[in-house]
């Protein structure tokens, strides 16, 4: 088997594209293999992103809590610099938009695409956003550079819903709040409802 072979080979086993080529996609799927995400980990933006990424992508940032609007950039900017273009394509939600999307594929038309009710789902605290793949203009619903840009998220301090034990959803990012490093999930939505309802910031 000579070196493109092989790279073929890890590239068909991690998912990626396959080209014989090894380049940062590749690399970037090989290193989230070897060195996989420690959950609960709180995120750190060492510097402010000041600069805007597309416009459609602000629509969408400009829904999300000041604390996670840097990161949802810092995202959209270090995906370019691997190559990789991306948009922010999902912010907040309200809770009746989220029951509206857990009806989806059950009582109303279409697939199923969350398993989270309204009050369920990082959505609803302006906490998480999801992302979609273009090339040039055309948005890619699935690629393996999804899992690319789950490893460069990670690396910022996001965590990735490509991750996720059941119903992986690889668009998705939340920023975990210091005080919920280390309980589930469940736990932490819990505390967020609460949070919400009494006025008290999410991030302290």
């Amino acid at each position: 088997m000579n070196l493109e072979d092989a790279i073929r080979a890890i590239q068909k086993e991690i998912g990626v594209g396959v080209d014989g080529k090894a380049g940062p996609e590749t690399w970037q799927a090989i290193h989230a293999r070897i060195f996989p995400p420690k959950r609960g980990k709180p995120a750190t933006l060492p510097v402010a992103i000041a600069q805007k990424a597309d416009a459609r992508s602000e629509v969408k940032i400009a829904t999300l809590l000041p604390e996670v609007q840097a990161y949802a950039r810092a995202l959209v900017f270090k995906a370019a610099s691997a190559g990789i273009t991306i948009k922010i394509l999902g912010g907040l939600r309200t809770f009746a938009e989220q029951d509206a999307l857990h009806a989806q594929g059950r009582s109303t038309p279409g697939t199923i695409v969350t398993q989270a009710r309204g009050g369920q789902s990082n959505h609803n605290f302006g906490i998480a956003f999801d992302i979609g793949v273009f090339e040039g203009s055309k948005y890619l619903g699935e690629s393996p550079k999804y899992n690319a840009v789950g490893v460069l998220g990670v690396d910022l301090g996001l965590e990735w819903g490509g991750n996720w034990k059941t119903f992986k959803d690889a668009p998705h990012f939340q920023l975990r709040p210091a005080w919920a490093a280390d309980i589930s999930e469940k736990e932490m939505l819990a505390s967020l409802r609460e949070r919400v309802a009494s006025g008290a910031a999410v991030y302290v």
